[in-house]
Formats: C-alpha cells, structure tokens, sequence
C-alpha cells in the first residue's frame, strides 16, 4: 500500500473532526473538499465545536455504560433537580438505543470501553500540540489543568472511576476540600473533596482555535463548499458520490464527519448504527471568568464552569430528545442553579446554547470504513469527547484513507458491532 495515493476526498462535515480530518489529509498531499451547511467562519456558527465545554480531557475514559449508573437512572430522570432529563415524546426513537446501551451497560462492557478510550485518549493531547504549532492559539488555550469535585454521597462510584484510571496509567492528583479551595478560593465549599489532572488544558474559545484550523486547511489548498448535503454513494470500487438539492460531487474517497446529524447519511447506506445525541446546554456569565482559573466539574451534578473568553461558560447535563425537541428551560435553570451553588456570586447569565452531542450506546466512537461501503469512511460517535478527540481521530482517518499501517487497534471503533 505504500505506493498508494488516494486521489481525492470529500468530507462531510465542518466541525472540529471534519477540519482536523480535512487538515491532515491535505498534508499528505491528498486534494480534499469539505461540505457543511454552516460555514465555520461566520460568526452565526453555533455547532457543538462552538458550544462546548472547552476541555481538553485525555483522562475521561470512564463512561455512562457503567452498572453503578444505572442503579441511579430511574431516580436522576424523577428529580428535576438532577443531571439525566428525558424528553418523554422521544422514547419510542430510543429503543434500539436503549436495547444496545443496557446489553453494554456491565462490568466487562465498561472496562472495554474506558480500555479503547485509553487507547486514544492518550494520544489526543499530543495530537494537538502537533497542529498548534501550525496555528496561533495566542489568547485561545490555557494549559492549567482540570478540576473534578464531589461530596461524600457517592464515594462507591468515585472510588471505581479512581481505580479503573489508575489501572490503566491515568495521572491524577487527589485533593482536600482544602486544597482545592487553595486553588480556587471563590468556590462556596459545598463539595467534600476532589482531583485535579494536572496536565489536561481548556480552550478559552473553542470556535476561536476551530477557526484558526479551518483557515490552515484553506491555505494548504483545502475547498470548502458550503451547502446541506443530502446523500451519498459508492458508485464503483474508485468512486463515490455526495449529493446536496442541486449539485453531486465525486471523490475517490468519502468521510461521514457529521456528528449527530451522521445518521440520516448512515441510514441510507443500509447500516442500523444505534446513534443517538445527548443535548447538552450552555450559559455564559460574562465578565465573570476571573472568578476560576481553570476548568472545576462538579460531579454530582453532571455539570462545569469554564473559565473563557465570552465569560464564565457553565456547561453540563445529559438530555435525551433527538434534534427536534426545542431546548428546555429547565435545564437552562438548572445550569444557572448549579453555578450559583459553587459560585454564589454569579449574577444573571447570558447566551443561551443547545448543542447535540454524537452518542452510541457502548461510548466508543465509530472510526473506519462503512461494512458495505468501503471507500466511505465513518467518523462520528465521540459523545462527551468530540473537541478532546478532534486532532487524533484527524490523525487516524487520515491514516485509514491514505491506507497506511498503524500499531493502534481499530477494530473496536468498527460498526460492525452494531451490525
């Protein structure tokens, strides 16, 4: 396969994956087209790779397909007051979802699943500073670590997801309430104790870096066509086509990069992938992200503060409801609740965000070849670690359409489990 040079690409796609993806591919020397209904320039952007959290998170391998989660589902979704909310007209929608998530929901699923996160995780941060280099990320990244904290309610589950990362080599430093309020003394001290990784980094504007690498891709010689892009095909062993309302376009070679909105284009390619989206909300408080110096996680609440350049983000909750629902008032109230209960402070907030995160029921992403379709490469399903995983899965598709080797195992990123 050495000799091999893929002729053209066409990537779906506009967010952190599809730019990270287009970039590499285009280094290698490969003519690549990116094709997104939003353009990642304007400042109407509003897609997950604007929205987010902000962290750079090379230690979360832990996932929600853990049995000590599920115990607590039935009483977090009861609570309005808690970080799990469902949106009761989309159950139906959910069944093949719910069928793989609680076939996946055990021990052996779970350590699998935080083993191949390990996998890549690990190398996400690295990923990063390689394409850094090629930016300015002046004003855009901050390398202060990351603080999770908890109370004493659910020391089971804490102690698990301590042990499970330090089984597999996470780095991670425990701390006193005390010390945490050392290192972040306007914290009200409502939480009993935490951990601080000390190596992870936060983006002080997410669309700011996105940009800076959408532009990079554009100087390498990468097109950007900004169109809603309907279906594709492979129409021969060398070629495939994607199709907006008016237009089709042919590559060699296509990449599914769409996040949650991946499905309608896997459906047509004859491929049951159970993906589903996680909503998740954002508010900022602006002028108030001096009040933090890095990211701090509560995590009986499902919820975190990020210290950014629009202000203090405060981000979280897990909301099942596809991508018609409209957003829902109270998981904004209960972000601004939860903000308030660390920093009482906090004044009225501004700014806010619906995004949809890309989720499969075992947590892995799917990275590779369609099973039917293999000149169509799928590059979708990062859940919670979609900005985290961006600079490596660039990396890895890129490898995967270039048809090089790699010491990584694929296999358990194929969608093929679900098929």
């Amino acid at each position: 396969m050495d000799d091999y040079k893929c002729k053209s690409v066409g990537i779906i796609g506009s967010g952190i994956q599809g730019v990270c993806i287009g970039l590499q591919l285009v280094k290698k020397g490969i003519p690549v087209t990116l094709f997104d209904r939003n353009d990642p320039l304007s400042p109407e952007f509003k897609a997950a790779s604007y929205g987010n959290a902000g962290h750079f998170s090379p230690y979360a391998v832990l996932q929600f397909n853990r049995p000590d989660i599920l115990y607590d589902v039935p009483k977090m979704l009861i609570s309005s007051y808690g970080p799990l909310a469902l949106k009761w007209n989309y159950i139906p929608k959910m069944f093949h979802w719910f069928y793989h998530y609680f076939k996946n929901c055990n021990k052996k699923s779970m350590l699998h699943t935080a083993k191949y996160m390990h996998q890549i995780l690990n190398l996400s941060l690295d990923a990063y500073e390689e394409v850094f280099k090629e930016i300015d990320t002046t004003g855009l990244v901050e390398k202060k670590g990351i603080i999770y904290v908890w109370t004493n309610k659910n020391l089971k589950s804490r102690n698990l997801e301590i042990k499970i990362r330090d089984d597999l080599g996470v780095k991670q430093k425990h701390l006193t309430r005390d010390e945490i309020l050392e290192l972040e003394p306007n914290l009200s001290p409502v939480f009993d104790a935490g951990v601080l990784y000390e190596y992870a980094m936060h983006a002080r504007d997410p669309h700011g870096i996105l940009k800076n690498l959408f532009r990079l891709f554009v100087q390498r010689g990468g097109k950007f066509i900004q169109t809603d892009i309907k279906n594709l095909q492979q129409t021969s062993v060398n070629e495939t086509i994607i199709r907006s309302d008016t237009d089709e376009y042919k590559f060699e070679k296509s990449v599914i990069a769409s996040g949650a909105f991946s499905k309608k284009l896997t459906d047509q390619l004859g491929e049951n992938i159970p993906l589903d989206t996680e909503r998740g909300y954002h508010v900022h408080f602006k002028n108030q992200d001096h009040l933090i110096s890095r990211p701090v996680i509560f995590l009986d609440r499902g919820f975190g503060m990020t210290p950014m350049n629009q202000g203090l983000r405060a981000v979280g909750t897990v909301e099942l409801g596809g991508l018609k629902n409209p957003p829902s008032k109270k998981r904004i109230n209960y972000i601004i609740n939860c903000a308030k209960e660390l920093l009482p402070q906090l004044g009225s907030h501004h700014d806010e965000w619906l995004g949809f995160r890309p989720t499969l029921p075992d947590f892995l992403p799917i990275l590779g070849p369609s099973l039917k379709n293999k000149n169509i490469i799928y590059a979708f399903g990062h859940q919670h670690l979609g900005w985290t995983l961006g600079a490596i899965t660039g990396k890895i598709i890129s490898g995967i359409v270039a048809g090089e080797k790699t010491n990584l195992n694929l296999d358990p990123y194929s969608s093929k489990r679900f098929n």
